[in-house]
């Protein structure tokens, strides 16, 4: 299968203390499906492109001597659950003074192979560079080799779920795998923030927002509702994960204390610099699309 890489130029409140508390296997609320056999399947260009692309080392990268503080958050979930599509709409969504460019290795029909990567950054009032790294991973079942690597050294986890009923197994599948791989690479699943979030809410068989509602009370997660597509919950998934990654970081680094970053201005750096327009962070950010857009072109 030949491959390609393309590359683009151009609110839910978030619990303070993430944890898994549904039961181990089981995505929030639902039933256990059967997890298929996974077969570690990663080619030798692949597998070069990986490691001179993905992150190997422990999470919370700080560089004192230069300066720079970089975050990774992993975009999980099923094929086609939406992933990619969140991923696109963000870049979309972002002013070019903090996004960087969009790169994407997919098939020749257009399925993420081995992964996208949308780094988003700016500087803080002390004079460190903060980059946060976007990776989605691969959905097909064949892929879990990639989708370990990737998840590599995350600080925090988006999981795509598929909202219809039909997709149930599905997504408990892949959200054990999801906690498998985070095992493998010595990330602790009670510590890692995870925030879910309910793609193609729009679609026949979707559940209901009184059902999503009861998913995020019986686990410990924040819960999105979304229809990716339309880029309705893209913006307050991201955020939700941002502002959990950032309590997680400063719980064990003091962010605040030791370089001067508080949890307002490294939220406020990335969300006053995209368009917010048609959501709740509109009004928390004062960025609506005419200011996002006003510093392109400069």
């Amino acid at each position: 299968m030949r491959s390609r890489i393309s590359s683009n130029r151009s609110c839910v409140q978030a619990i303070p203390r993430m944890s898994i508390a549904s039961t181990p296997g089981t995505l929030p609320a639902f039933r256990v499906g059967p997890l298929p056999t996974i077969k570690p399947v990663v080619g030798r260009e692949g597998v070069k492109l990986l490691r001179s692309t993905v992150s190997q080392s422990p999470t919370l990268q700080l560089n004192h001597a230069q300066r720079e503080l970089t975050l990774k958050i992993v975009y999980y979930g099923p094929g086609l659950s939406g992933k990619t599509t969140n991923l696109r709409h963000l870049h979309a969504k972002a002013s070019p003074e903090v996004r960087g460019r969009l790169l994407t290795v997919e098939t020749h029909d257009d399925r993420t192979l081995f992964f996208d990567l949308l780094p988003v950054f700016f500087s803080t009032s002390s004079g460190f560079k903060v980059k946060v790294k976007l990776f989605t991973v691969p959905g097909q079942v064949i892929h879990n080799a990639t989708r370990r690597i990737v998840l590599q050294g995350a600080d925090a986890v988006v999981f795509i779920a598929d909202s219809r009923r039909s997709a149930t197994a599905d997504n408990n599948a892949y959200w054990r795998n999801l906690q498998e791989n985070m095992k493998e690479n010595n990330l602790d699943p009670s510590q890692v923030p995870v925030v879910i979030q309910f793609n193609k809410k729009d679609l026949p068989d979707a559940r209901t927002d009184a059902e999503i509602e009861e998913s995020r009370r019986r686990g410990g997660e924040a819960v999105v509702g979304a229809v990716a597509l339309r880029g309705e919950g893209v913006l307050e998934t991201f955020h939700a994960v941002a502002q959990a990654a950032y309590r997680r970081l400063d719980m064990r680094a003091h962010l605040a204390r030791n370089l001067g970053l508080t949890e307002a201005e490294f939220l406020g750096q990335i969300f006053r610099r995209m368009d917010l327009t048609g959501t709740a962070l509109a009004s928390m950010y004062g960025r609506a699309a005419g200011e996002a857009r006003s510093g392109e072109g400069r």
